[in-house]
């Protein structure tokens, strides 16, 4: 099974860029730029990767930002995780970005952007790699700071496909964000947000009614609603599922007790994807891998959870039949 994990054509719809930072390469920029960090090495600073909630997760996560300054420390941490990925085989990547994480410490966003784009840009022309970066807006901030973000970015809109919503979930519903993401609806940005990660089945519903996203990111709480469930398989709305995040955020369990094979039994558009890779253990093969020993997923199971992402990628027509004819000649081959 791991062969044919490591060999099917993938997409990845799910990936906060700044959670791909591993702890090498924080450690090295942290050198470059002379920034102090509170850890001696890089093992003492994987022993802290040890989380009981979101906010554990996400008070390290803001500590790591510090070391990105410039926009080649940007460049240099999106051509990382573009060289993974496309050692596992991931076609298509649609990048999270969180650049009021940056913009709060003085960083321009352009600085962000640019080494950003540079890297993805890199990518597509060197290895066919096809790509979208997505502007997130961190809920724990107010809705008047999300739209100065907005409207920043709003120059850049041929090198970002769309926003999303992301950090800290409880007390910060969707609905918050409703003109926000109204607003960028105008401007035509594709709409995502995090929702029923650890806030309530509600915080989707408000996902799908006041913001009018068009994915899911988590979702895994929607199961506790079965009208909820019913609409989303009805709606055929993606989720963006991410096993070991669910696993270190204490989400589930174990991964055997992860919802997945009920999400495909009861219709769902689930996807797989990895979340913050350098923080929760692993990139997209070792997400399905870690997920398909734990609960017993066939390989029609796996097909059917890329294909999913390539359906729920915003691409072209064109682009998606290219991915599918991929897992066609991947099958054939087999």
């Amino acid at each position: 099974m791991q062969a044919f994990i490591n060999a099917m054509p993938k997409a990845e719809l799910h990936l906060h860029i700044e959670g791909s930072l591993e702890p090498e390469l924080l450690f090295a920029l942290a050198q470059r730029n002379k920034i102090a960090l509170p850890y001696p090495d890089v093992a003492s600073l994987r022993k802290a990767y040890q989380f009981s909630r979101l906010q554990d997760f996400l008070d390290l996560y803001y500590q790591g930002m510090s070391v990105l300054q410039t926009e080649q420390d940007f460049y240099d941490l999106t051509r990382a995780y573009l060289q993974k990925i496309r050692a596992q085989n991931v076609l298509h990547t649609e990048i999270f970005f969180d650049p009021q994480g940056h913009t709060s410490r003085g960083l321009a966003f352009e600085t962000v952007l640019n080494g950003i784009s540079r890297a993805l840009d890199e990518a597509q022309a060197q290895s066919g790699l096809t790509s979208g970066l997505i502007l997130c807006f961190l809920r724990h901030l107010d809705a008047d700071d999300a739209m100065r973000t907005l409207e920043q970015a709003l120059p850049y809109k041929d090198r970002i496909i769309g926003v999303g919503l992301d950090s800290s979930e409880l007390g910060h519903p969707p609905s918050k964000f409703s003109a926000v993401f109204a607003r960028a609806r105008e401007e035509g940005f594709h709409i995502v947000a995090h929702a029923g990660e650890e806030g309530p089945p509600e915080y989707v519903r408000e996902a799908l009614d006041d913001l009018q996203v068009e994915r899911i990111d988590h979702g895994n709480r929607a199961l506790e609603d079965a009208a909820l469930t019913r609409r989303l398989a009805d709606s055929a709305m993606p989720l963006t599922i991410c096993p070991l995040s669910n696993l270190r955020l204490c989400v589930v369990g174990d991964l055997a007790s992860h919802p997945i094979r009920q999400m495909l039994q009861q219709g769902l558009k689930a996807t797989i994807n990895s979340d913050d890779p350098a923080y929760f253990g692993g990139y997209m093969n070792e997400n399905f891998s870690a997920l398909a020993d734990a609960v017993g997923l066939s390989r029609e199971d796996l097909v059917l959870l890329s294909r999913n992402a390539f359906d729920a990628a915003f691409i072209s027509g064109t682009r998606r039949a290219e991915l599918h004819r991929a897992m066609d000649a991947f099958l054939a081959g087999m």
